[in-house]
């Protein structure tokens, strides 16, 4: 008998009013999934550290859903890193993904903070002596980007697991092979917790190439003919998109996946779609009361 299928869902923190309002419109179709999570994402260098503060606030004061805060360690010293810590934990948010975050544009490089948390690993165990988080990190199946060597960053993930890390969540990627290749190697390497996989539909394909680029994802030519004169056709772009997700998700399933992160870009109709797909559907609304 199969497990029962676990989804989380990732968000963005608005830069305008209208981007605020198409948030709040795809976490309100989300939520009745009944997603384990819903994490908000951090700027590079640290940009959004006051939405993703609000957001994550904002979710946990007017609904229902399991809010996760993305910290960094870029940006701030060890002091302000563990009283933003402490002001979630204060809010009532109990889970954190801890990345060891980019550095800025224009930075040349991503260098540790004087005086704070210099990697990903560092800032697990700090978060831990500030409060008993639930945390999650970053693991990359086809290597970090700045990795050394594929051994070294399965090291790195050790390390953060082994100070305290409870799951796993890796970057997005669309060879299914290159992430049971991985969950293979992490296993053999002694790391236990949950690896969930991290799905990204493609709604626009030029875009999830420049992402992909700039992350290390590789792009398999069989997506890119999939998306092969789809430009000026945005309704085929999404059934495609959407048929390409639950294959991907349903050959993890086969290899015994049972929980999905997916990637929404704020937009809810795919992540529906998919999630449909693989079984998961609204809860029912309760019956109206009798007059």
């Amino acid at each position: 008998m199969t497990a029962p299928l676990r989804v989380s869902f990732e968000f963005f923190p608005p830069k305008t009013a209208e981007m605020e309002q198409s948030l709040w419109a795809a976490i309100t179709k989300l939520a009745p999934l009944g997603p384990a999570f819903v994490s908000v994402t951090y700027g590079a260098g640290g940009t959004t550290r006051e939405r993703t503060h609000a957001t994550v606030r904002r979710i946990r004061q007017e609904t229902a859903l399991e809010p996760a805060a993305h910290l960094t360690c870029v940006g701030a010293d060890r002091a302000e890193i563990d009283q933003v810590a402490r002001d979630y934990w204060a809010a009532g948010i109990r889970h954190i993904v801890a990345l060891r975050g980019d550095a800025p544009a224009g930075a040349g490089g991503y260098a540790p903070h004087p005086g704070g948390y210099a990697y990903g690993a560092d800032l697990v165990a700090g978060l831990k002596a500030v409060a008993d988080f639930e945390i999650s990190v970053a693991a990359y199946p086809e290597g970090h980007p700045e990795a050394r060597s594929a051994g070294h960053d399965l090291d790195n993930l050790k390390r953060k697991i082994d100070a305290g890390a409870t799951r796993a969540i890796t970057q997005y990627f669309f060879d299914t092979d290159l992430y049971a290749r991985f969950l293979e190697r992490a296993r053999a390497a002694g790391i236990t917790v949950p690896i969930v996989p991290g799905l990204l539909p493609v709604t626009n394909f030029a875009q999830v190439q420049k992402f992909s680029a700039a992350c290390g994802t590789s792009v398999p030519r069989w997506l890119a003919e999939m998306f092969d004169g789809l430009d000026q056709d945005p309704e085929t772009r999404r059934l495609v998109a959407a048929t390409v997700a639950a294959e991907q998700a349903g050959a993890l399933r086969a290899l015994g996946c049972d929980e999905f992160h997916f990637y929404t870009l704020n937009r809810a109709d795919l992540t529906v779609a998919i999630c449909r797909r693989l079984g998961i559907k609204p809860a029912a609304a309760a019956p109206p009361a009798a007059a």
